[in-house]
């Protein structure tokens, strides 16, 4: 059954309708889940993976908390953090941040650990989109619909 609710949700996710309206609604819920379960729970994370990164804005300066899912990076200690903004156009704010602020961190199954990110290039980059496109198939979806090369950074503890 799990599997098929998966699936499901995979085939959906990678709709237009889905991106246009799934990064108002999801965040949203992941913020709110997460404040009162002091940490304990993030609501997409029933499907997939998921941190609150808090990241330093490249232009305020002021912590920035955002909801993403993830990929667990066990040969690095780390994750795997895709800034596919939902196939839409644009680098979601966050990766920015992270280019311009390397030292960040991410709230995981309410642990608070300090990380630093790297963006990933080349031949690393492309072994990490294949096992990302593996975990998770709509974000080779979200590849073709956006003319930009989808940013991807390895997230390691500090």
């Amino acid at each position: 059954m799990r599997k098929a609710v998966v699936r499901l949700v995979q085939r959906v996710s990678a709709t237009r309708g889905f991106a246009r309206l799934a990064p108002y609604v999801i965040p949203a819920l992941d913020r709110g889940v997460h404040r009162l379960t002091r940490g304990k729970v993030l609501l997409s994370a029933l499907l997939l993976p998921g941190v609150v990164l808090t990241s330093t804005g490249a232009r305020s300066g002021l912590p920035r908390r955002t909801p993403l899912a993830c990929m667990p990076d066990p040969d690095e200690d780390g994750w795997i953090l895709v800034g596919s903004n939902f196939g839409r156009p644009g680098h979601p704010a966050w990766t920015g941040n992270l280019l311009a602020r390397p030292d960040a961190g991410i709230n995981w199954k309410g642990q608070d650990i300090a990380v630093t990110a790297r963006l990933l290039t080349g031949e690393e980059r492309a072994a990490a989109w294949r096992a990302l496109v593996d975990f998770w198939p709509p974000y080779a979806a979200y590849q073709e619909r956006v003319e930009r090369e989808i940013r991807i950074f390895r997230i390691v503890r500090r």
